[in-house]
């Protein structure tokens, strides 16, 4: 049975779809733009931080090619987990589990979009840049999507690798490889995510619990996955000043990411001291919020120092 064909097995039961006629807003929804969002911001401040020149059409392209990319990762992820969005609540209403779009359209769509991203890229930029990009779809699609999600609740420890790449491959458009440099931005969104979604798995248990994703807290328990919280939050408060104590960031990045790193702390730490009642939630709640301000301004911190020692 194809990949496909499992798939419409899988939600043909429970599910009543009227395909072809998917609005633009339908299509859109399926690229996961909040997430594209995010991979475009931190993809641009890695191209930013770049050593070389870079044509602004080309950087244009290779942004563009990069969001393309996420938003076909987007896609193809609702395709493959069409079956369990349907029972979450959080997820209830994406595109295939609300009857807007076939998984057979979102798929085709998806693979489009990803075969055009990579095509496009490699013939523009570089090869190496698209190359890079096919690996993270693949890595998001295949080895997340399809096998980790549902076999491990390591799933977000290793499945986060995806979401860290952005950076480092718009660092290739501009240099053609990698280095040190781009590590350091993808290590500070990989050692991020698994404290950010573990969060958000604490007061969103019920719904990963019945649709039997292998989420930290349903298999380990919700004072595992704290402790485990607290733990990368230890790891993750380093790394985020690492830019200014390897020499690429200023005493400016170094003195606010220490701070915003402070505060990320305190809030790991609110949620492995509270275990219980609305204390638990609110306090999961409260880190989730801010690990979206923490990531969002450590990246602007490094793109503003960028600028400014540009001029």
């Amino acid at each position: 049975m194809s990949l496909v064909e499992r798939q419409d097995t899988l939600t043909a039961d429970s599910l009543v779809w009227d395909g072809g006629h998917g609005s633009v807003a339908d299509y859109v929804a399926l690229l996961k733009p909040r997430v594209m969002s995010l991979v475009i911001f931190t993809a641009f401040v890695g191209m930013m931080l770049a050593p070389g020149d870079m044509h602004p059409v080309l950087g244009l392209v290779s942004i563009l090619c990069i969001a393309i990319g996420a938003g076909a990762s987007g896609a193809l992820n609702m395709w493959y987990d069409a079956d369990i969005d349907a029972v979450m609540t959080r997820t209830a209403k994406r595109p295939i589990p609300a009857g807007k779009i076939t998984p057979q359209e979102a798929f085709t769509f998806g693979m489009t979009l990803a075969a055009g991203s990579v095509l496009i890229l490699g013939l523009v930029v570089n090869w190496f840049a698209a190359a890079f990009l096919a690996f993270t779809i693949f890595f998001y699609v295949v080895i997340y999507t399809m096998w980790l999600k549902r076999l491990t609740p390591q799933n977000i420890v290793i499945g986060g690798a995806a979401g860290a790449f952005p950076p480092m491959v718009a660092w290739s458009c501009v240099t053609g490889d990698v280095n040190l440099e781009s590590a350091v931005l993808f290590m500070i969104i990989f050692m991020w995510t698994p404290p950010h979604f573990w969060a958000l798995a604490l007061f969103k248990c019920g719904d990963y619990r019945a649709a039997g994703v292998p989420m930290l807290p349903v298999v380990a328990g919700e004072t595992a996955t704290r402790h485990q919280i607290l733990i990368y939050s230890i790891l993750l408060a380093p790394i985020g000043v690492a830019p200014y104590l390897l020499g690429f960031a200023g005493v400016f990045y170094g003195a606010a990411s220490a701070t915003l790193g402070a505060i990320f702390l305190v809030l790991a730490a609110d949620v492995w001291r509270n275990r219980e009642g609305d204390a638990a939630r609110k306090s999961a709640v409260r880190l989730f919020t801010f690990s979206l301000f923490y990531l969002f301004l450590v990246f602007a911190l490094l793109l503003a120092e960028s600028l400014i020692s540009g001029m």
